[in-house]
């Protein structure tokens, strides 16, 4: 049977993600928003929840990213931050989990190092994926033994406020395909089939487009901040 990287290989994964302040919040609404998006062709998912992905599961046969949203108040870090919910999501078993690799403070103190030997210890054959923001961050996760990079916090931490993907022709991405030679996936604002399109053509490994497809409010914002600008250009 063919691991999730060996699916997604060159393909496009849809992230379905609808967190508890959105409109679509709802395991029902994911899981048919991921239908939606095995109908277009997506190759696979990447979701939040165990509810989601149980949803999801029963109504798609794509591979699924796992993923727990958490908060906690001693670290910045969000994205199935503790072996606490990587236990909750293997109660669902995705083929792939992502976590988050900065090297930003961890909750309650613990290291990136030894959160991935608890996992390698007690789930031998789920992926990891590895959510960084600096090509630093993609060289030790690399190391760590991560089976893929994603570039997915790249503009949400405080050393890449207020940068894209996209900028200066993918040069982040770029530089990340450099410096490591396990898969490297396009995560966050790849908003256009363009820069997805390109992002393959640089080497990545598959890529992962959520907002652009799956988040209405933010497409309809664009779309009318757009309208707006266009008025302000005619006065």
């Amino acid at each position: 049977m063919k691991t999730m990287l060996e699916q997604i290989k060159g393909k496009l994964v849809v992230s379905c993600q609808a967190l508890d302040n959105e409109p679509l919040h709802s395991p029902f609404i994911m899981s048919r928003m991921a239908l939606a998006a095995q109908q277009g062709g997506a190759a696979g998912i990447r979701a939040n929840s165990v509810a989601d992905i149980e949803a999801i599961s029963a109504q798609v046969d794509l591979p699924i990213i796992g993923i727990i949203k958490r908060d906690y108040a001693d670290s910045e870090v969000f994205i199935t931050a503790t072996l606490r919910e990587i236990d909750e999501l293997m109660t669902v078993a995705p083929q792939m989990i992502a976590l988050d690799a900065t090297q930003r403070p961890r909750p309650a103190d613990a290291t990136l190092a030894g959160l991935v030997t608890q996992i390698r210890e007690r789930y031998p054959r789920v992926q990891l994926m590895a959510d960084i923001a600096s090509v630093e961050e993609a060289a030790i996760a690399a190391e760590l033994g991560f089976d893929c990079i994603g570039t997915t916090l790249y503009g949400y931490t405080a050393g890449s406020t207020g940068h894209k993907l996209a900028e200066n022709d993918c040069a982040f991405l770029r530089a990340v395909l450099n410096a490591v030679s396990v898969p490297v996936i396009a995560e966050g604002n790849v908003d256009t089939p363009e820069l997805a399109a390109r992002c393959l053509q640089l080497g990545a490994h598959a890529v992962v487009v959520g907002g652009a497809i799956t988040r209405p409010q933010q497409i309809a914002a664009r779309f009318a901040a757009a309208i707006v600008q266009q008025g302000a250009n005619r006065t």
